[in-house]
């Protein structure tokens, strides 16, 4: 079950959002370190991490799928971001480089032909990020966080999905470590609560962020041995008098032993 655009844009708007995405976006950028002169498409509900790749990228989009619902961005400047068929992107293929997929794997009911449609649409050469949230992390378990909605899965199980959907796991990470607190203390020692995390807790990471890379099946063609056999097709040809085909010759000698001058007519 998709969220609604509003309650994603209401967290993100407070303390404890701006706080989750300067996290995100911090580990986003250990994964990219540079996305100069590529194309950024950001799928679900990206937009508060997309904020740093808009002046260094080529081109960045938003697309935000219709049952979640749509909200201009950025604030300030040319809109970036539209409402979409997740299952049917407004986009030819091989198209993006760079796909980021936040609050949407674990919110769709058809994440294969999701996947599959994200496949399509990305350069041979391209990277998809998936963040999506962990099980024994607390975000998946309190209501206050926008990870809470939808299926959370293990890294194993993530790793297991991409794969087979014709992605190529390359690097696999965590993030959010602190629990979805209001507290400012606590969110004043985010980063600390992080490094120790990264080093420490493991698995209670409260999202996994993992890089795949487009998985590319190539086919061997074989020559034949042997030449190629013509096929015949059957043309439907009118008889005519001329015709000398052997039903024709037992017609005529059934008519001379019956001393009729014309053979029957069939």
């Amino acid at each position: 079950m998709w969220s609604d655009v509003l309650d994603l844009e209401e967290f993100y708007g407070s303390t404890l959002g701006q706080t989750t995405a300067r996290l995100l976006r911090a580990r986003l950028r250990e994964v990219w370190p540079s996305v100069r002169g590529e194309s950024v498409l950001g799928l679900g509900y990206a937009t508060p991490l997309l904020r740093p790749f808009v002046e260094e990228a080529q081109r960045t989009l938003a697309f935000m799928p219709a049952q979640q619902g749509v909200t201009r961005w950025p604030r300030e400047g040319r809109n970036l971001s539209a409402l979409v068929d997740e299952m049917d992107l407004p986009l030819p293929d091989r198209s993006v480089d760079r796909v980021l997929l936040v609050h949407a794997v674990e919110c769709t009911e058809q994440v294969r032909p999701l996947l599959r449609e994200i496949w399509r649409v990305m350069a041979d050469g391209g990277r998809l990020i998936v963040v999506a949230p962990t099980r024994a992390g607390f975000w998946s378990q309190i209501d206050r966080s926008p990870f809470y909605q939808g299926h959370p899965y293990s890294t194993g199980q993530l790793a297991m999905l991409l794969r087979a959907n014709m992605f190529a796991p390359l690097r696999q990470t965590r993030a959010l470590y602190m629990p979805p607190t209001r507290s400012r203390l606590a969110m004043r020692m985010a980063p600390a609560v992080e490094r120790f995390g990264q080093r420490w807790l493991g698995r209670f990471a409260g999202v996994s962020v993992i890089e795949s890379g487009k998985q590319l099946y190539a086919g061997i063609a074989e020559r034949a041995q042997n030449q190629p056999v013509a096929a015949m097709r059957p043309k439907l040809r009118i008889a005519s008098s001329r015709d000398t085909s052997p039903v024709a010759g037992n017609v005529a000698g059934a008519a001379r032993h019956t001393g009729d001058g014309e053979a029957p007519v069939s």
